[in-house]
């Protein structure tokens, strides 16, 4: 009875365009949706790229996730990740279970300390960027912010008054609250009108509409054309979404982002792997070494485990001259 009720692809469908069938049915992100058929693909090129996975199984399976773990020494991650969209084609489009434990070599899993800057390094690099990105690279360090949380920003999301905002459907599909620094207040109410009047003049030229998640579009017909849902940060130009084929203007692409702080690390004269994600670690040691309690850190940060928090205690600086010997405290 559960098996009825599941979806169908149409078989008249090449096996990739069902992947998508489905993958759209469930609403997976379209990264996700490119991520997982990269690994499908893999999958099949690797055993040859004539034999339908139907016809292959669990020793397949495992044959490739070893060949990633012992070949090509991927990460524990992205072995999982590979898994994961393996599973997802045998078990959702061709609705073969795969219940037999898979047993491939695992790939190690490594725990390494963050890379951390100090926060004159922190100033360092900010003074040599400029523009939208040292906006946006300021919001990831004083927000805390992910990348992709940072790019996918809607107006709606900041709330100056509260000082707060808003990440909505972050890693794992969490919602969070986070710092809005009041410092950047002036320059974010000046891209928010930046926003406005680029908005007004797509609607003027028959356009304005923007990507809504899940069923929101469906429940509230004007929401895609409405201000609060416009990307704070917006592409230049107008463009055609692959998967709806509409046109709309979408967020900037993160890549620009990736390359000015790049670019800005090597004036900065660091020599030390530091990218976007670094603002984030340290956006979370600098709170804990300001004395701010861990929990909250954790709150600000989403993470679901306090010991994914605890990491950043490693690096932090710590200055144990303030501290006191238990033996002096009974004297």
């Amino acid at each position: 009875m559960e098996n009825s009720k599941k979806f169908r692809p149409d078989t008249k469908l090449r096996l990739m365009d069902q992947v998508r069938q489905v993958l759209r049915y469930h609403h997976y992100a379209y990264r996700t949706e490119q991520t997982y058929c990269d690994w499908i693909m893999r999958y099949i090129r690797h055993h040859g790229g004539k034999t339908h996975p139907r016809n292959m199984g669990k020793k397949e399976i495992e044959a490739f996730l070893s060949h990633l773990a012992v070949q090509q020494k991927v990460a524990a991650s992205t072995q999982r990740q590979a898994l994961n969209a393996i599973v997802f084609l045998y078990k959702k489009v061709l609705d073969i279970p795969v219940d037999e434990k898979l047993e491939p070599a695992r790939a190690k899993k490594y725990s390494r300390p963050p890379v951390v800057m100090a926060q004159s390094e922190v100033a360092n690099v900010l003074g040599h960027m400029q523009g939208l990105h040292l906006l946006m690279a300021k919001l990831l360090y004083g927000s805390g912010l992910r990348l992709m949380e940072c790019v996918r920003l809607r107006v709606r999301d900041l709330d100056f008054e509260r000082k707060l905002i808003y990440v909505r459907a972050a890693k794992g599909g969490k919602d969070r609250t986070t710092l809005f620094p009041e410092s950047l207040h002036p320059l974010m109410k000046s891209q928010v009108e930046a926003v406005e009047k680029l908005h007004q003049e797509d609607l003027a030229h028959g356009y304005g509409e923007v990507y809504l998640p899940g069923a929101i579009a469906r429940k509230y017909r004007n929401a895609a054309k409405s201000f609060g849902w416009q990307y704070v940060f917006p592409s230049k130009t107008r463009s055609t979404d692959p998967r709806s084929g509409k046109t709309r203007r979408h967020h900037v692409l993160e890549s620009g982002l990736q390359k000015a702080v790049k670019a800005a690390v090597g004036k900065a004269g660091l020599t030390k792997p530091v990218g976007c994600h670094t603002f984030r670690h340290c956006f979370a040691t600098h709170l804990l070494e300001n004395g701010i309690n861990i929990r909250v850190v954790q709150e600000l940060m989403g993470h679901a485990d306090v010991k994914t928090t605890e990491i950043y205690t490693h690096v932090m600086e710590k200055d144990i001259s303030v501290v006191r010997s238990p033996l002096d405290r009974l004297e």
